[in-house]
This record gives structure tokens, C-alpha cells and sequence, in this order.
């Protein structure tokens, strides 16, 4: 069943939409010499922001608009969304856009329902912000809107600056030494954030030497070199688990590991898992094509006869590739060429 949204009261409407809708800015002249450049901006900026507040409220309306257009579809229409889909048509919208402004509309529906965001609050919003802070933690979406309601100004960044704050000091994954230091000042969460959601991918098996090694050089240079070896870690792991060819063999995987870390060779030990995974998926595509391909070429010719000398022709140049061996030539000269033999076991 799908879920429906009772439309919003007037109050709410007067609350949430306070923004005037009678755009008759007055920009500066740019011609104008007597007004200092930072005046300037500062007055292109200030029309800036209410235009994106009025862009970010009336998407939200629009997307409540198509959700009810949507869910009317579905409780009495065909079935198949045509009533839906040609009012997308009349008003050339595509799907795609349709369901992003939905999305916008069911998050600021459910950030107000929830408490997480007073309606007062939207006008402090810039678009980007506002959808950044719906995908975000209900955590850091409390943090943004009490910023929003003393009076701060929303954007992206500062959204994003929340929540790698909130992502750095509330993890158990880093030492107090390093949230120490942070909260001091001394290890901005912006290089805290990444490291701990690529720890948070790994096994605990491998954190226990990474959280002492920060806890003993809690600094930029080694939060980066853990980051990336965290990120080589991960890489590897899943990579690993993937390739069938491993999975025959009686490799320890973890063993692999940690031979890889003490010569130092973890990301060529990544690289080398991640190359093996996509030869694999190739290999199983080009022998689904090459069958494919080979089952048109006899269907073709069994279709065709001495009357059709151009199709033949075409099926003798294609043998190549269609018979036991594929040979493709690598060059133009044809000086460079590879050749691979199908054997299909069933």
C-alpha cells in the first residue's frame, strides 16, 4: 500500500512559504564605476540566496503536486501510470525529473513531520543544502536545523562541515587521543570523516593496527596514509571475495593480506584482485556473445542461398569470429593479432 501524505495546513503554508513571490529585484549597474566590487557582489548575492529559497519551495510543492497526481493514478487509474505519464507530457517533465522532485518532497515532508526541521527554518536553505541535509544521519539533520533556526545560513558546505564533525567524534572506531585532538582544533574532521567510513568497511581484524598508529601520530599525514591504506584494504577484500578462480583454489585470502602489508605491496596486491574480477566478468561476456553470435551466423545461413551472394560473403568474413577460435586483429596492418579458443564444457 502506498503511503500517503496529508496535504499541509494553511498555517503551515504561511509558515514554510514566507518568501515573496513578486521578483522585481534592483541589480547594480555593472557599467556603474562609483560601486566598490564588493558591494556589488554583496548585492548579487543577496538576490541570489531569495531566489534559491523560492526555487527549493516551490520544487517541494511541485513534488507534492506530482505525488498526488501520482498516487491518484494508482488508486483509480489503468494500472500502467498513462495518466501519470501524460501529465508529465503536457508539462515536459521526464520521469526522472518527476521522481527527484517527489523525493525532494517526501523528505522535507518527513524532516517537518519528525521534528527534525521547524518550517521556519527552510528560507535559510539553499537547494543543494536542503537535499544534502535529507540524506544525511537524523543526527546531523538536528545539528544543521538548530543552525538553521539561530539565524546561520545553510549551504552545502556547511552541511557537509556537520557532518563529517559528527561522523568524526561520534565514531568508536577512532582513539580518544585523535577526538581529543580534534575537538581542539588540531585534526580538522574533514580528513577524519573519509578515514572512518573506510574503516568502517573493514573487518576488526585489521583496525586494531591502524587506531594504534593514530593514537600514537595524530596528525594530517597520517590520517591521509591510513585513509588510503584503509581504502587499499577494503579494495582488496572485495575484490577477493568476488573472483570465482580464488574461490577453486586453497588460497588464505587474509594470510595473502597480511604477506601483502609487511613487503608493502597492498596496492598492487588490490590492483591485481580488481583486474582479476573484470577479466572473469569479461571472459563470461564474450562467451555469451560469441554463442549468441554464432547461433545468428547459422541461422543466417540456413536462411540464405547462392541468390544472396553478398550475405554469404558477409558470413565467410565473420568466421573469424564466430568458429571455436576468435581471432581479432589489435592493429590496422593486421602485423598484430590475438587469437582465443572457445572450449565450452557443459
Amino acid at each position: 500500500m502506498v503511503q500517503s501524505f496529508p496535504p499541509p495546513s494553511t498555517e503551515e503554508i504561511v509558515e514554510a512559504l514566507e518568501t515573496p513571490t513578486d521578483f522585481n529585484f534592483q541589480l547594480p549597474d555593472p557599467e556603474d564605476e562609483d560601486i566598490q566590487e564588493h558591494d556589488f557582489q554583496q548585492q548579487l548575492d543577496r538576490v541570489w540566496k531569495v531566489c534559491e529559497q523560492f526555487d527549493l519551495q516551490t520544487d517541494i510543492w511541485r513534488g507534492r503536486i506530482l505525488r498526488s497526481v501520482r498516487d491518484r493514478e494508482k488508486k483509480g487509474g489503468d494500472g500502467r501510470g498513462t495518466g501519470f505519464i501524460n501529465w508529465l507530457k503536457k508539462r515536459e517533465i521526464t520521469k526522472s525529473q518527476a521522481y527527484a522532485l517527489i523525493q525532494l518532497a517526501n523528505s522535507a515532508d518527513t524532516l517537518v513531520a519528525e521534528g527534525q526541521l521547524d518550517p521556519e527554518a527552510i528560507n535559510r536553505f539553499s537547494k543543494r543544502a536542503f537535499v544534502e541535509t535529507a540524506k544525511s544521519s537524523p543526527e546531523v539533520q538536528k545539528m544543521v536545523s538548530e543552525a538553521a533556526l539561530g539565524g546561520d545560513r545553510i549551504t552545502r558546505r556547511e552541511v557537509k562541515q556537520l557532518a563529517d564533525e559528527w561522523t568524526a567524534m561520534s565514531s568508536e572506531l577512532l582513539p580518544d587521543e585523535v577526538k581529543e585532538k580534534a575537538s581542539e582544533g588540531g585534526l580538522p574532521p574533514r580528513h577524519l570523516a573519509p578515514l572512518v567510513r573506510e574503516m568502517e568497511k573493514l573487518p576488526d581484524i585489521h583496525l586494531k593496527e591502524m587506531q594504534r598508529e593514530i593514537a600514537e601520530n595524530p596528525d594530517i599525514d597520517t590520517v591521509k596514509n591510513l585513509t588510503s591504506s584503509a581504502k587499499n584494504l577494503s579494495k582488496y577484500l572485495d575484490a577477493a571475495a568476488r573472483v570465482q578462480t580464488l574461490k577453486k583454489g586453497s588460497v588464505d585470502i587474509e594470510m595473502a593480506l597480511e604477506e601483502a602489508l609487511r613487503i608493502d605491496c597492498l596496492n598492487t596486491a588490490a590492483d591485481i584482485v580488481k583486474q582479476a574480477t573484470s577479466l572473469e566478468q569479461m571472459a563470461a561476456k564474450l562467451f555469451t556473445t560469441w554463442k549468441r553470435l554464432s547461433n545468428l551466423a547459422d541461422r543466417l545461413y540456413v536462411d540464405t542461398g547462392a541468390s544472396n551472394p553478398n550475405l554469404r560473403s558477409m558470413l565467410t568474413c565473420l568466421e573469424s569470429l564466430t568458429g571455436e577460435t576468435i581471432e581479432v586483429q589489435l592493429d590496422d596492418a593486421g602485423e598484430k593479432i590475438v587469437r582465443l579458443k572457445v572450449i565450452a564444457e557443459e
